[in-house]
């Protein structure tokens, strides 16, 4: 078989992967909006949908439909070119995050060794970080190109608070960087895998409370949800979307939440690793789909976390909201950063 051949069929191959995980994404998406209507209403004491289908089950198709049947209104006043493009941006940048999460294991077809990774880059972490800020310019974009001052304001709340919460995010990572001494997801999730080692999480837990209430950030989600703040800005930086531009909005939300559950569940807990059983004793294809499952169980904890903290939690104010960030997590993750440091450089000196 030529080289050519063989390229054709790696390039095939991460284009059904790609595939996979981009529709996969997209319907645990959908039923995540059906999940929080849920889980708020149990937290309330309420049914929750429960009328389209059994248990409501197809209650998201209808959400859907919805939407997609509404009638497209483009502000006469809008730039009617970015107004487009503000959503298909968010929604994008929100769906490549996924590239350079490992899934799982290698698995054995057809004599053919196959990584459920789309790109194992040495580089990984700055690329995330590289794909979640193109995610700020979505909201940007929409929020100006609406010419609605209240999409305007709820914008610049929105990219005012991801770069406050992108510093104290990558200051808690250097930490994990300097154990791992690594950028690549797959060889961070590796380390965790080995004898003898534990999650990141037991040598980095500050590191991960700050990681995770910066993700809380970055996705906009309770109690850091200023950017669609409806009792303060009517409805928020999607104000004048409607059918599937304002879909785009609302599902890139979602969709940040899955990407981020799974890139703090590969960072801090072992990525697609299985507690307490060791994968070599498996064949290759079971431990592979055992792996799939055990990182869709940790993506599920988290996105539960996420839902029970919106239902529980009030919103900051904006003044809280900076305070938080600049004062708190800043200086939290230097102190951490530097107390690693400190640690390493002492084990290696004994």
């Amino acid at each position: 078989m030529t080289l050519l051949a063989i390229d054709w069929i790696l390039l095939i191959e991460k284009l059904i992967l790609i595939a996979i995980i981009v529709f996969a994404s997209l319907g645990i998406a959908l039923y995540t909006t059906f999940a929080e209507r849920k889980v708020a209403a149990i937290l309330q004491d309420r049914p929750g949908p429960n009328r389209a289908g059994p248990f409501g089950l197809f209650q998201p198709f209808a959400d859907g439909l919805k939407l997609i049947m509404k009638e497209e209104i483009i502000p006469n006043t809008a730039n009617k070119f970015l107004f487009v493009l503000g959503p298909g941006l968010a929604m994008t940048a929100a769906l490549m995050t996924c590239a350079v999460i490992p899934w799982s294991s290698q698995v054995h077809i057809f004599d053919r060794t196959i990584d459920l990774q789309v790109a194992d880059i040495n580089i990984g972490i700055l690329y995330v970080f590289g794909v979640v800020s193109m995610g700020v310019y979505g909201i940007m974009i929409g929020g100006w190109a609406s010419n609605n001052k209240f999409s305007l304001m709820a914008a610049l709340r929105g990219a005012s608070q991801a770069i406050s919460y992108e510093l104290a995010m990558g200051l808690s990572l250097i930490a994990v960087l300097m154990l791992s001494g690594s950028l690549s997801l797959k060889t961070i999730v590796d380390q965790q895998m080995a004898p003898g080692h534990l999650w990141n999480v037991a040598y980095q837990p500050l590191g991960f409370l700050i990681f995770f209430i910066c993700a809380l950030a970055e996705c906009n989600r309770t109690p850091f949800d200023l950017p669609e703040a409806e009792n303060e800005l009517n409805f928020g930086y999607h104000q004048e979307y409607s059918s599937m531009k304002l879909g785009f909005y609302l599902f890139s939300e979602y969709v940040n939440m899955i990407m981020s559950s799974a890139i703090m569940a590969s960072l801090f807990f072992g990525g697609f690793d299985i507690p307490f059983l060791d994968e070599s004793t498996l064949a290759p294809n079971l431990a592979a789909g055992l792996g799939v499952l055990a990182l869709l169980v940790k993506i599920v904890i988290f996105i539960f976390v996420f839902m029970w903290i919106r239902w529980t939690v009030p919103r900051f104010r904006y003044d809280q909201l900076m305070n938080l960030g600049w004062k708190k997590m800043i200086p939290l993750a230097l102190v951490n950063m530097l107390i690693t440091g400190a640690v390493i450089l002492w084990l290696q000196g004994k």
